[in-house]
């Protein structure tokens, strides 16, 4: 995506009636959007366009564990992109994917969770009786609170920033905030809602998968464990299968038809293994916000019946009733991140300002003049779900390593053995990968992050192979028939 947020064409729009897909990601700090042809070379993205949400919200309840955004600016990031793409590309829009940042839940009122109004190219909306969208990485479920919770019948674990805990967090800690909302789901869900006019909200397995309490064999809710713990059943969603239709634009937007079909709401995760994994034999490694490694699992995989907390790889549903053996890492560019900040106040105490752009450039520059160090970091400062009580941690440290380089080489060699650690070459060796596709906005300008990845898992690796949760959106609702 570019660099400058402005849209751009990547590519000549094909002839005049050709019909157009949009893609769009709602993401953990972006809004990201893709128009995509399919031609006689394959799919095309003609227009792509990228608004940054700076969406951070306060979460007075939760205090410093919450994560919370505001759905508003959200919405605003959205508006802001498809504004910047042609109309006349926009007006052959026929169908619509969008996928975004799983795990979390916004809650509303139904027929009042968004304004409709007239804009100068055709309809947008503003949202309504909407709450805060709660997200993947809020930290407000303590293991004690989790151990607290009636044991899912699903093969995955439920973790803290999941749809499911937080509901019932709030049950707990705050019943009273539930009371305005009738309806609730992911901020993709929301938007496919919205789009639709629909009553009750549509979720895909994906996303019902992410939330706990789902049997992803069945497609269905634990609606007993959960009725026995006085679980609000009526926000949960309806759910259908990824790739199908969750219903027709009542009205245009944007200058996008009316009648244009919409897509059930889809894990950006999915999504972006979907945009690039063309074999089987591929292996996705992806380093953006967080960081995932993953492998398809064989034809007629089906995962296990009971969850294993301390698994440190999960099984994701995928398309068509397959699944994905991810290892999710919680720790990936936002740790890198962290570390810049950290670098850039530590600059701000001593009395020097400095921009955290520069601060990333030279620490890289630092590292790469590094090849190796004895320090050691373990980088997980935001634990992780299968051990949510380990933070990060410093060893092997020695007077002669303690320079930018060191640390930097230390830190990204931390973030890939972590990784390692969760699904080691071995396995990846024993389900046949050939080759790794490297992708993900933190690991596709870190080279001192790719010199990693080739040392620790010794197979060809191919960057550039832009693994874009948008374009996968898009590309699922053309391959659709």
């Amino acid at each position: 995506m570019m660099a400058d947020n402005q849209a751009m064409g990547l590519s000549p729009c094909a002839t005049p009636g050709t019909v157009c897909v949009l893609g769009i990601d709602l993401g953990t700090t972006s809004v990201k959007a893709a128009l995509v042809v399919e031609t006689a070379q394959g799919q095309i993205v003609t227009q792509s366009c990228s608004r940054e949400t700076q969406a951070q919200a306060d979460s007075p309840a939760a205090g410093a564990q919450g994560m919370e955004q505001d759905v508003q600016k959200i919405i605003k990031a959205l508006n802001e992109c498809l504004a910047a793409f042609p109309q006349e590309h926009l007006q052959r829009v026929s169908r619509i994917g969008i996928s975004g940042q799983m795990h979390g839940v916004v809650f509303w009122k139904t027929n009042q969770g968004c304004k409709w109004a007239e804009s100068g190219t055709g309809h947008t909306f503003q949202p309504g009786e909407v709450s805060h969208l709660i997200t993947w990485q809020d930290g407000r479920c303590s293991s004690s609170f989790l151990s607290s919770l009636p044991q899912p019948q699903s093969h995955l674990s439920v973790a803290t920033g999941f749809g499911c805990a937080t509901i019932y967090w709030y049950l707990k800690n705050s019943p009273g905030f539930l009371k305005p909302f009738d309806a609730a789901g992911t901020i993709h869900d929301y938007v496919v809602a919205m789009l639709c006019d629909l009553e009750r909200p549509l979720m895909s397995v994906q996303n019902a998968a992410s939330w706990g309490y789902f049997n992803s064999r069945s497609k269905s809710w634990n609606t007993e464990i959960l009725r026995e713990s006085g679980f609000p059943l009526d926000l949960l969603p309806e759910v259908g299968d990824p790739g199908g239709i969750a219903g027709r634009m009542p009205h245009d937007w944007h200058g996008i038809p009316k009648g244009a079909e919409v897509g059930i709401a889809l894990g950006d995760f999915q999504c972006s293994v979907y945009s690039c994994m063309t074999e089987r034999t591929d292996a996705v490694l992806n380093i953006s916000t967080s960081a995932q490694l993953t492998v398809p699992m064989p034809l007629g995989f089906q995962p296990p019946e009971t969850p294993d907390s301390l698994s440190a790889v999960a099984y994701f549903p995928y398309f068509d009733g397959n699944y994905l053996a991810v290892a999710a890492s919680l720790n990936g560019g936002n740790v890198l991140a962290t570390f810049v900040d950290m670098l850039a106040c530590w600059m701000a105490e001593l009395g020097y300002d400095v921009l955290e752009s520069r601060v990333y450039t030279q620490m890289i520059n630092a590292a790469l003049a590094q090849n190796a160090t004895r320090l050691s970091i373990c980088p997980t400062v935001f634990g992780e779900r299968h051990m949510p009580e380990q933070l990060a941690s410093v060893t092997s440290i020695a007077a002669s390593e303690l320079s930018l380089g060191h640390v930097t080489r230390a830190l990204c060699h931390g973030i890939i053995q972590n990784l390692h650690s969760m699904l080691p070459f071995q396995h990846l060796k024993e389900a046949g990968v050939k080759r790794i596709l490297g992708s993900g906005s933190a690991l596709s300008r870190n080279d001192v992050l790719k010199q990693e990845v080739e040392k620790t898992f010794p197979l060809p690796v191919i960057y550039g192979k832009d693994v874009d949760a948008a374009v996968g959106a898009a590309m699922v609702m053309l391959h659709r028939r």
